[in-house]
């Protein structure tokens, strides 16, 4: 008697048809904070058979930041659900981040009623006005019978490439109301939402494999949406098959892991200066890579530029390209190799390949120059600490499946230099948008998506402002992680800039040697003080030994900038 109620709760209202629909994407989590508009959501992940997990946060922006790493780092898309009016102002940051990382998540939202439109109704607002520009779609569901397809439509364009985030608001009515007989649901083929890959273009390839063996300086950027693409072992072989100099961004690291002979990012701005050709596949021409302007230094041209992407929406319009590439990351890659090599023969039989010679074992001879000259501050005795004696006392201790999380401003900054992962998926950053706070709805994340795993969060003191008050969440659901926040006291990315601009800097200070770990002990965690350079070891040891949310708490030299290329702007 009891199942067979459970069964017609489960099958009662729009709520649970918007459940049904998620699974069959492969969603697991529902990352949620508590709203009334949302009820029935949380009825239908109780009552589904089996239950869908419910992940309930202490800001919004935390849920949708989660629902954004599940996708990154599972491959399958996130579902947040917010409740109406605030609870989805409060995400929109976090969809917009998503957006500029081509994320695919869902996020579904409770509504004001319709039948009382237009009356002023608790929270009543049209949030799809202020979703479309950061969203592949942003609409509303009125009826309850097409809650399922509307959910199912929208889980299917979210991970269509280009992926990105797909908002949904359902009405009171619908959401609540019971579900007809029959309603439609999910279509046979749920779960298939990425596009089948196309026919690849033979002219398009032959264009960039004859510029490819055309080159003395070639360079090769893999970026995000080869990981989110799942063409990194495509991406891999043909690196390492045509013998390039690889340099690796946002979700890209660890495609060459650490150590790996071709991967040459700490040789990134000789790389770049020097280069003749650069192919960049997976990640936008922005700020992080010179608005797609390289070479041309000291009177040589600039170099010629490839794009590639999953989708022709995202090839660069902005600046001149040799050659573009729009389509499936993996069919393009494995497709490469041999199109160079046929390009590269000759009547006397395949050519070596130009930049063997001379110009890999240059960049290679330049990463083992930045490394020695690096270990020095890596191991400093410096009192105040300099932040990269923290990295130096890290990476001996990361495994080599752990993911690991930066949220900051100069201190992640130095993690991007001096933590290279060993695989791909194990690298979490806000991306081009540049949106604190990511950190804690990232580290809930990881630590579902990889429950045997370190995951450790990296966090500025100003990013740790945001969003530790989701310590408490860590805490509630037994989710140990690994923090450690570089504290110098200050908004290092404004700061030293704004003294170099006009002499003085003002609203950039914050509260000297904080006890931010004091919060974590507070809410549950546990944390500790680091104010010398040869306590930072054994404090990461216990912190990793701990088995709860733990925040080492490292007091480093504000005088100490990072030396960035670029402010972004």
């Amino acid at each position: 008697m009891a199942e067979d109620r459970q069964e017609s709760r489960a099958a009662a209202h729009g709520g649970a048809l918007a459940v049904a629909a998620a699974r069959a994407h492969g969603v697991s989590t529902m990352f949620t904070l508590s709203g009334g508009h949302v009820f029935p959501l949380y009825d239908g992940a109780v009552t589904a058979d089996p239950p869908m997990r419910l992940l309930d946060v202490r800001h919004e922006q935390t849920a949708v930041f989660a629902a954004e790493a599940t996708a990154r780092l599972t491959r399958t898309p996130g579902l947040a659900v917010l409740t109406a009016g605030p609870g989805v102002t409060n995400g929109v940051s976090a969809v917009t981040t998503a957006y500029f990382n081509g994320s695919p998540v869902v996020v579904l939202a409770g509504r004001a009623p319709d039948y009382r439109w237009g009356s002023g109704s608790l929270q009543e607002f049209d949030h799809p006005a202020l979703l479309a520009p950061i969203t592949k779609r942003a609409g509303t569901e009125h009826e309850t019978a097409k809650v399922g397809s509307a959910v199912d439509d929208a889980f299917r364009l979210a991970t269509t490439p280009h992926r990105g985030p797909v908002f949904l608001d359902i009405a009171l009515e619908a959401l609540f109301g019971p579900a007809p007989s029959g309603a439609p649901g999910v279509r046979e083929t749920a779960g298939s939402g990425a596009a089948a890959p196309a026919d690849l273009d033979p002219g398009e390839i032959s264009r960039i494999a004859q510029l490819i063996a055309g080159a003395v300086r070639p360079v090769l950027v893999l970026g995000s949406d080869v990981w989110t693409g799942g063409a990194e072992h495509a991406a891999l072989q043909a690196a390492e098959e045509l013998r390039l100099p690889v340099i690796t961004n946002g979700q890209g690291r660890g495609i060459l892991p650490a150590g790996h002979e071709l991967l040459v990012t700490r040789a990134r701005a000789a790389a770049f200066r020097e280069a003749d050709l650069v192919i960049v596949a997976g990640t936008p021409l922005d700020f992080r890579l010179g608005y797609g302007e390289f070479g041309g230094k000291d009177g040589a041209p600039a170099a010629r530029v490839v794009h590639i992407a999953d989708a022709p929406g995202q090839v660069a319009g902005h600046c001149p390209l040799a050659a573009g590439y729009a389509g499936d990351l993996a069919a393009f890659f494995a497709a490469l190799p041999d199109a160079v090599t046929a390009a590269a023969t000759s009547p006397a039989g395949p050519a070596r390949l130009a930049w063997e010679e001379a110009w890999l074992p240059r960049l290679q001879a330049a990463v083992k120059d930045a490394m020695t000259a690096d270990s020095a501050l890596l191991t400093s005795a410096a009192d105040p600490i300099h932040p990269m004696r923290i990295y130096g006392e890290l990476a001996p201790l990361l495994d080599d499946d752990a993911v690991v999380i930066g949220d900051g401003g100069d201190f992640v900054s130095y993690a991007g230099k001096y933590v290279e992962p060993k695989r791909p998926g194990g690298w979490l950053d806000p991306g081009p948008y540049g949106c604190l706070g990511t950190g804690l709805g990232y580290a809930i994340a990881a630590r579902l998506a990889r429950p045997s795993g370190q995951v450790v969060l990296l966090l500025g003191d100003g990013a740790a402002g945001f969003s530790l008050m989701d310590v408490d969440t860590l805490v509630r659901h037994k989710l140990p992680v690994v923090m450690i926040c570089g504290n110098n006291g200050i908004w290092g990315l404004e700061k030293h800039p704004m003294q170099a601009i006009y002499g003085y800097d003002v609203v950039a200070d914050l509260q000297p040697g904080c006890r931010y770990d004091q919060v974590v002990t507070a809410l549950g965690g546990a944390g500790e003080l680091v104010t010398k350079p040869g306590d930072i070891g054994p404090a990461l040891r216990r912190a990793f030994d701990s088995g709860v949310p733990y925040l080492v708490n490292v007091i480093t030299d504000p005088a100490i900038a990072y030396p960035r290329s670029t402010t972004g702007i």
